[in-house]
Order: structure tokens, then C-alpha cells, then sequence
């Protein structure tokens, strides 16, 4: 079955780095677009970044200039470098691929 599964999030101040993966299963990795998500408490999930299968990116206006994703496809990986991290950047981070979510892993950037 797909399984997505999330790491990489923690505690970390303003102006600081994270880097998330995401580690899929289940499904043809290669073959399919990626995105990122994230959900602050109290306000709807919003999309965040998307990789297609051929490698394209594209951001939300929010994270441009600040946040990178990127694929392994030998390790059935996505990841997302976020840098440059805003308290507004909280949440809880989720993938998406093949219609599946996720369980998220949580961001809380303060100081």
C-alpha cells in the first residue's frame, strides 16, 4: 500500500534551517509529482511546493526564494529545504503524492 512518511521537522529560531524528507513506498515514486503542504494551527492546510516527475518546481509566493524542494528518485525521496524560517512558517508539514497524504511532522519556529 502508499505510505508516506514525514521527518525532519523541530524546534528552530528565526532566521534558522530545516531540512524535511518524505519517504515513499507503495507506488512508482519516479513517475509522479510531489507537493508540500502545511497546516498552522487554526487556519486550513495551503499548498507550499510541488516537483513534478521531470524535475519542474514551483512555490507558493510565501516560501519563493526561501524554501527548496527536491527528489531522489533512487531513494524514493522528497525533501524540502526551508531556510530563512518565520515564526508564520508553523505548522505542521505534510507531503503528497498519488492522492495520498502523509501523517505530517510538526515546524515550530520561534525563539
Amino acid at each position: 500500500q502508499v505510505q508516506l512518511v514525514e521527518s525532519g521537522g523541530g524546534l528552530v529560531q528565526p532566521g534558522g534551517s530545516l531540512r524535511l524528507s518524505c519517504a515513499a513506498s507503495g507506488f512508482t515514486f519516479s513517475n509522479y509529482g510531489m507537493s508540500w503542504y502545511r497546516q498552522a494551527p487554526g487556519r486550513q492546510r495551503e499548498w507550499v511546493a510541488i516537483i513534478t516527475n521531470g524535475g519542474g518546481t514551483n512555490y507558493a509566493d510565501s516560501v519563493k526564494g526561501r524554501f527548496t524542494i527536491s527528489r531522489d528518485n533512487a531513494k524514493n525521496t522528497v525533501y524540502l529545504q526551508m531556510n530563512s524560517l518565520k515564526p508564520e512558517d508553523t505548522g505542521v508539514y505534510y507531503c503528497k503524492g498519488n492522492f495520498h497524504w502523509g501523517q505530517g511532522t510538526q515546524v515550530t519556529v520561534s525563539s
